[in-house]
C-alpha cells in the first residue's frame, strides 16, 4: 500500500494499493479502449464533459481544498487559489480546442495549385501524467486538461505524497460525467517504480514534471520506444530589480514569489539581482515583509510545512554552505529551520558558485545581490544551468529588460502573472526541460499534425509526379520558376 500523510502533522491520510507493471497495462488498455468514444464526442461534446467536471470541482472545492492542506500542507486559501487557477486553465483548454485544432486549409503553392492542401491535428492517443507534490491540482491539470481537450485519454500518477489529491481529481471527473465510459482519465498509485512502469507501458505520450534528474530517466526510458515527452523539470529562478522599479511593490512581489507554499514552487524566485543605486531602500522594504511571515499549519500562518520532509536537509545543506562562504544571513538563518517548517531566510552576497545559487533550493529562502546595472543582473540571471521562469521590476524599461532572459516565461512588475494566463504557453528552456503546455502550443502539443493533399482536378500537360512529364513540361517549369524566384529583389 502506499499511505499519504498529513505535512504538518505526520498522521496517516489514507492508502491505496500500488499498482505495478501488470495494473498500470491494464489501465492503459481501459484507456486505449475509451479512445474512440471519447474522439467520436467531438470538440463540442468534449468541451460540455470537461466543464461539467469543472463545475464539480468548483461546486466541491471545499472539500478538496481541505485534502490539499492535508496531504500538501498549504494554507486553505492558497489551496483554493490552486483550484481555481487550474479550473481557469481546464475551461481555456475546453473553450478554444476547436479553434486551434480544427483542420486548416493552406495554399499549395503554384506548382501545386490543383491540390486542396490540408492539416489535421490528431490527438497521440493515451497520455501518461506524472504529476508532483507541490501543486498536486494546478500542475498536472496544465497536462490532463489540455490533453483530454486534444482527443486524448490520460492515465496519471500523482505523486505518492498527494495521492488522495489526484484520486479526488480524476474521480470528479467520471461523478460529472457517469454516462461516459470507464478510461477516458484513470489514475495509478505508487513510487517511482509506478512511474516508470506508466513510461514503458506502451502510452502514446509521456507529460511529467519534477526534477531535471528524474526527468532525464524518463527521457531516456521514453526513448526506447521513441515515446514523445513534455518535461517540465527544475528551475532557479531570478528577479531583476531595476533602479527604477517600484520597490515597495517588487519587494511584495519577491517575498510572496520566494516565500509562499513554502518556497516548493519551480517558478518560485530563489535568485535576486538588486540595483546597486536602489539596494538599501528594496532590502528595507523587503525585511519588513519578510519580517511579518509565519509558517505553520493554522488558519493564521503565512504558508504551510516542507510537504517532502528530506527537502528540509536540502534547504539546511545550501544555507549552510553559503554562510560557510561568506555569505550575509539577512534574515533567518540555520536556526530558521525546525522541521517540518521553514521559516524564511534572505541571504546576502551569496557566492554565485555557491549550491544555494547554483542548484534548486525549493524552500523558503531567497538569495540577494547588489549588481552595477541591469547588463550584470541580465548577464547573472542567464547564467544558470536551468530556464523556466523570471521576473523583472521596472517602472520604464521592464518589457526591454525580459526581452534578454533566457528563460520560457517572465513576468514584468508582478509575480508569476504568466502561470494564471491559460492563453500563455509555460515550459522552460535548459535544464528545466523541455516542450510546452498551456495555451495553443499546449493543445497542439498533444496532437501530431497529418498533412492531407487531395488533387481536385489535372492540369493536362503538367503531370510533374508522373514518368509521363514531357520535355516541354519541364521547359514551361525552368522558365517560370527563374521568373519567380531567379530575382534578387
Amino acid at each position: 500500500m502506499t499511505t499519504t500523510v498529513d505535512a504538518a502533522t505526520g498522521e496517516p491520510v489514507g492508502s491505496w494499493p500500488v499498482d505495478g507493471p501488470e495494473q498500470v497495462a491494464a489501465v492503459v488498455e481501459q484507456a486505449r479502449a475509451a479512445t474512440q468514444s471519447w474522439r467520436e464526442l467531438g470538440f463540442t461534446g468534449r468541451k460540455r464533459a470537461l466543464q461539467r467536471w469543472a463545475a464539480r470541482l468548483v461546486l466541491r472545492a471545499d472539500e478538496l481544498c481541505a485534502l490539499i492542506h492535508a496531504e500538501n500542507g498549504k494554507p486553505l486559501d492558497d489551496a483554493y487559489l490552486e483550484v481555481v487557477t487550474a479550473v481557469e486553465h481546464l475551461n481555456w483548454a475546453a473553450e478554444h480546442a476547436h479553434k486551434v485544432l480544427k483542420p486548416k486549409r493552406v495554399w499549395p503553392g503554384l506548382m501545386m495549385a490543383n491540390h486542396e492542401a490540408v492539416i489535421e491535428q490528431r490527438p497521440h492517443g493515451v497520455v501518461g501524467v506524472i504529476g508532483p507534490w507541490n501543486y498536486p491540482v494546478y500542475t498536472p491539470n496544465g497536462s490532463i486538461a489540455y490533453a483530454l481537450a486534444a482527443g486524448n485519454t490520460v492515465v496519471f500518477k500523482p505523486s505518492e505524497l498527494t495521492t488522495g489529491i489526484g484520486h479526488w481529481y480524476v474521480e470528479a471527473f467520471a461523478a460529472a460525467n457517469p454516462a461516459l465510459p470507464p478510461g477516458i482519465l484513470s489514475a495509478v498509485s505508487g513510487p517511482g517504480d509506478t512511474g516508470r512502469a506508466l513510461v514503458e507501458s506502451g502510452v502514446d505520450m509521456i507529460a511529467f514534471t519534477g526534477s531535471t534528474a528524474t526527468g532525464k530517466r524518463i527521457m531516456a526510458a521514453a526513448a526506447q520506444r521513441l515515446t514523445p515527452v513534455v518535461l517540465e523539470c527544475g528551475g532557479k529562478d531570478a528577479a531583476i530589480v531595476a533602479d527604477d522599479a517600484d520597490l515597495a511593490a517588487a519587494a511584495d512581489a519577491i517575498v510572496w514569489s520566494a516565500m509562499a507554499n513554502s518556497g516548493q514552487t519551480c517558478v518560485g524566485t530563489e535568485r535576486c539581482y538588486v540595483v546597486a543605486s536602489v539596494l538599501d531602500d528594496f532590502l528595507t522594504e523587503l525585511t519588513r515583509r519578510v519580517r511579518e511571515l509565519t509558517p505553520g499549519s493554522d488558519p493564521a500562518a503565512s504558508y504551510g510545512p516542507m510537504t517532502l520532509p528530506t527537502q528540509v536537509d536540502v534547504v539546511a545543506e545550501h544555507v549552510d554552505d553559503a554562510l560557510a562562504n561568506g555569505a550575509t544571513a539577512l534574515f533567518g538563518g540555520a536556526d530558521s529551520i525546525r522541521a517540518p517548517f521553514v521559516a524564511p531566510i534572505v541571504l546576502l552576497d551569496a557566492p554565485e558558485d555557491s549550491v544555494a545559487v547554483r542548484e534548486e533550493t525549493f524552500g523558503p529562502t531567497l538569495t540577494v545581490r547588489a549588481v552595477r546595472d541591469v547588463g550584470e543582473a541580465i548577464r547573472l540571471a542567464n547564467a544558470s544551468q536551468y530556464g523556466l521562469a523570471s521576473s523583472v521590476y521596472s517602472r520604464k524599461h521592464g518589457m526591454a529588460i525580459a526581452r534578454e532572459l533566457r528563460a520560457g516565461a517572465t513576468s514584468v512588475n508582478s509575480p508569476a502573472a504568466y502561470a494564471a494566463i491559460p492563453a500563455l504557453p509555460f515550459g522552460g528552456v535548459g535544464e528545466s526541460g523541455i516542450g510546452r503546455i498551456h495555451g495553443a502550443a499546449g493543445l497542439l502539443g498533444f496532437t501530431r499534425p497529418h498533412s492531407i493533399a487531395r488533387q481536385r482536378f489535372a492540369i493536362p500537360g503538367m503531370a510533374l509526379q508522373s514518368f509521363a512529364r514531357t520535355e516541354s513540361t519541364m521547359s514551361l517549369v525552368r522558365k517560370i520558376t527563374a521568373r519567380r524566384f531567379g530575382r534578387a529583389k
